[in-house]
């Protein structure tokens, strides 16, 4: 805990035998609480890695809901528990986890009630190998979502975040897709209910075992990206009203 805040680290898995135990070993325990791995019908072995690592709390989906549905068993078992903290660590170990103190620290200080770690501050996703074409794709796209929801964040589509219980609780999370555009709905209904965003810079890595989705789907997901921050703007100029952006 700190300051009587109990943590809880949530990791949204799919075939991640061979870094999950890298990630496991780095999380600060001096400080979490709860540790949660829900598994989206991995293909290899690892929720046998998850229990051999003693893993408490271990949801296996016994067909794959895809990372946004993933992603809303995390949050709803992290509530369940009790943690007042919540963050997403990806456990393909892209992100390290030795930024879980800082990100942590600020929630439960009261400086911020949502804070991200972003690859874009500094240099770090280029030095850390992201392709030349998702960098672009970054840059291009974070221009846009700011534009439309009238934000400064350097980037929209890190998967490492931390959020206080009041922000999730807030949020209409079943109405968002169960698709990889979830993280950024879910940002986008975080800007609508009036709540900042801190960022940390945050070095990343690609390499074989860590996830990324491939073209085409990163096509697709750029799109949805763009049709949420348009409905974003939409819904708060009174034009329409999505499920997304009603109170759960």
């Amino acid at each position: 805990m700190i300051n009587n805040k109990k943590i809880g680290i949530v990791l949204p898995a799919y075939n991640a035998e061979k870094t999950l135990e890298q990630t496991f070993n780095e999380i600060p325990f001096d400080i979490v609480d709860e540790v949660i791995l829900t598994d989206d019908c991995s293909k290899d072995h690892t929720v046998e890695v998850a229990k051999k690592l003693g893993i408490k709390h271990i949801i296996i989906h016994e067909k794959n809901l895809g990372y946004g549905g993933n992603q809303k068993s995390c949050y709803k078992k992290a509530l369940e528990l009790g943690c007042d903290i919540v963050v997403m660590l990806h456990p393909d170990y892209q992100y390290t986890p030795k930024l879980l103190r800082p990100m942590c620290y600020t929630i439960a200080d009261g400086v911020y009630p949502v804070i991200i770690a972003s690859r874009i501050l500094g240099k770090g996703a280029r030095r850390g190998g992201m392709p030349l074409y998702k960098y672009v794709s970054n840059r291009f796209l974070t221009f846009f979502q700011n534009l439309m929801m009238n934000q400064k964040l350097s980037e929209y589509h890190t998967g490492y975040r931390a959020f206080s219980r009041e922000v999730i609780e807030k949020l209409n999370l079943e109405a968002d897709s169960n698709d990889f555009v979830f993280d950024n709905q879910m940002l986008a209904q975080i800007f609508y209910f009036g709540y900042e965003i801190a960022e940390i810079t945050c070095p990343t890595k690609y390499f074989k075992e860590a996830s990324s989705i491939n073209f085409r789907r990163s096509v697709k997901y750029g799109f949805g990206v763009m049709g949420t921050a348009m409905k974003y703007f939409f819904n708060k100029i009174g034009l329409i009203k999505s499920e997304m952006f009603r109170e759960k």
